[in-house]
């Protein structure tokens, strides 16, 4: 099943996680250093609603911005 909102299209977007080691120099240090960079994901909250779909309802799955917003009307 896919990770994606039915409401907005809110998908899994790519970052970096980076590791670095060092006192900040703000803190009397020599600044921080990267020792490693590995790539991560983000994911949406998703949550699995059912809503009203005309005379019956059905289950989507949506993120919860697109729930706390109030575009959809749950069943």
């Amino acid at each position: 099943m896919a990770k994606v909102c039915e409401v907005c299209g809110k998908r899994p977007m790519t970052g970096n996680r980076i590791v670095r080691r060092g006192l900040a120099k703000a803190k009397g240090g020599i600044g921080l250093h990267t020792t490693s960079v590995t790539k991560r994901r983000f994911m949406p909250n998703l949550r699995q609603v059912r809503v009203k779909d005309g005379p019956n309802s059905r289950r989507i799955k949506i993120c919860a911005a697109c729930l706390k917003s109030g575009d959809i009307v749950k069943a």
